[in-house]
């Protein structure tokens, strides 16, 4: 079998931290229901060749805007991100080729 290189790489921040911690965690913001939906609509889209989905125990670090997802090749950096989103972002960032602009995360954010 021949596997295809996909065109998108999601990474959905699943990180757990201690309850009461100060910076949170997507964990405790329902990232794990996040990561369900992905892969829920990646299987009623059937876009294996385009999408693949990957959950991430390690913190990928804007935690205030918890749930994260980070999408490759482009690094697009969403932010809580919700389960209504995410037929949003197949549609118009996998299939459109247009990122979710209002979940993006300000680029300020991260110094640039």
């Amino acid at each position: 079998m021949v596997m295809l290189k996909p065109t998108f790489h999601v990474f959905v921040c699943s990180n757990q931290r201690p309850e009461g911690h100060p910076k949170g965690s997507c964990s405790q913001s329902g990232a794990i229901n996040i990561w369900q939906k992905f892969a829920d609509v990646l299987n009623q889209r059937q876009m294996y060749d385009k999408v693949v989905v990957s959950g991430v125990r390690s913190c990928l670090a804007p935690c205030q805007f918890g749930p994260v997802v980070l999408v490759y090749p482009e690094g697009i950096w969403y932010g809580r991100v919700q389960e209504g989103d995410v037929d949003e972002i197949f549609e118009q960032h996998f299939t459109n080729g247009k990122p979710v602009e209002r979940l993006m995360i300000p680029e300020e954010l991260f110094g640039m």
